[in-house]
């Protein structure tokens, strides 16, 4: 049984950062909506970079 991964979403959805990123996630709008639909290894790949816009949203 394949485990879910679960969404870095933290209920604060406000898409003004750098890029259109959002100020809670740092996702894009698109990232967000296919979330549920994206591969385990497209996650993946997005979310090693979560931490780096985290970074450029707070700098």
């Amino acid at each position: 049984m394949v485990k879910r991964q679960k969404s870095p979403c933290v209920d604060l959805c406000d898409f003004s950062g750098p890029k259109g990123w959002c100020l809670g996630c740092a996702r894009t709008r698109p990232e967000c909506n296919q979330w549920q639909k994206m591969k385990p290894y497209d996650r993946n790949r997005i979310e090693k970079e979560l931490q780096k816009r985290m970074n450029q949203i707070k700098s």
